[in-house]
């Protein structure tokens, strides 16, 4: 996989400042104790746990349209930084970001954790294993210790957890069992739950502000009321209109099935999700009702690359309210699978 092109995209100033004040925004809202009251959530008592550092590396995914940045998704923990043909993507240079972009990728990173484990499922099968070795060569140049593994590689002591014999401070997860549910996570979750291991991003970032019921939340009226009018205005701007699909109606649903785009809320990266315009009515009818939110179809915007034409979104990666790097996505079909010649990541500047 390589870069879609050297040759930066330009997205217009107010499109940035849009973009950074919403996740901003959003970043307030996590910690804003109404917000945590209006949700009553029924959650795993993962999130329970309410680590001191910020979430490494959330994503903020969106399309630019003549309305401004709409947002697509948030990710828990975003990956696409690194390209093993081209290393890590350029960054501009802009105010939002000073130093360089492994200055700024290693601060995430708190001192106190000395032995890191890079995880995920099966981590050396991921589609995105070399951008965790480069993340781990990072680490190893920083003075750290970094051991790649998969859940089962990491073992169970009385103090917490152990890789390679030597006892872990934290990990990196990129695993997608957000809640720590599955059973090959449960030594994971006990020692997190005992405070035995540092885990980030972590499960309560994911449940206040990555799944996608959130979104729907954020449109509920008078959900919001505790926030500013400005700080309002701007989430619903920004975010297109969001419903699970089991509250509203379904023959209307179905009727103007083509304005709205259906994604299962526990899932991440465009998976599952179905266009409405190209949905059989038995496809629609096996939709879990309570599992499905339906959001407001925005189209990507269109780049032309080599003479070529693309859909492109942009994603914003963000460690608290501090901006750590800018992609762009160039890609063809549905879905941003990259499967196209021509299409990947991209470079941006702001103009």
């Amino acid at each position: 996989m390589t870069l879609a092109t050297q040759t930066p995209i330009a997205i217009s100033n107010d499109d940035f400042n849009t973009m950074l004040a919403f996740a901003n925004t959003i970043y307030r809202l996590k910690h804003n104790p109404d917000y945590l009251n209006a949700l009553q959530l029924n959650l795993p008592e993962t999130i329970d746990i309410q680590p001191k550092q910020s979430s490494v590396l959330m994503g903020y995914d969106f399309h630019l349209t003549a309305d401004g940045p709409k947002l697509i998704e948030i990710n828990n923990n975003a990956g696409g930084l690194w390209e093993k043909d081209d290393g890590w993507i350029p960054q501009c240079q802009h105010d939002e970001m000073l130093g360089s972009l492994e200055s700024r990728l290693l601060n995430m990173f708190d001192t106190s954790w000395q032995h890191i484990a890079i995880m995920d499922e099966d981590v050396e099968q991921q589609y995105m294993f070399p951008e965790m070795q480069a993340y781990a060569k990072l680490l190893r140049a920083d003075g750290r210790k970094v051991s790649l593994v998969s859940p089962e590689n990491l073992m169970t002591q009385d103090d917490g957890l152990y890789a390679n014999s030597e006892k872990v401070d934290m990990i990196y997860n990129r695993h997608t069992d957000f809640y720590l549910e599955s059973q090959v996570m449960q030594h994971i979750r006990q020692t997190f739950m005992m405070n035995q291991v540092a885990l980030n991003p972590y499960p309560r970032s994911y449940a206040l502000i990555g799944d996608k019921n959130r979104m729907v939340d954020w449109w509920r009226d008078g959900f919001l009321a505790f926030l500013s009018q400005k700080e309002r205005a701007l989430i619903h701007q920004v975010v297109p209109e969001t419903h699970v699909l089991a509250e509203v109606d379904t023959e209307q649903a179905w009727a103007n099935r083509k304005k709205w785009v259906f994604k299962p809320a526990a899932r991440h990266g465009g998976k599952g999700v179905l266009l409405g315009k190209a949905m059989s009515r038995k496809r629609f009818a096996d939709l879990s009702g309570s599992s499905t939110v339906m959001q407001k179809l925005v189209p990507a915007s269109q780049i032309e690359i080599d003479g070529k034409s693309f859909k492109f979104d942009v994603r914003l990666y963000m460690c608290g309210e501090k901006l750590i790097a800018m992609t762009g996505r160039a890609w063809n079909g549905q879905i941003t699978n990259f499967r196209e010649e021509g299409s990947g990541w991209t470079p941006i500047t702001v103009k």
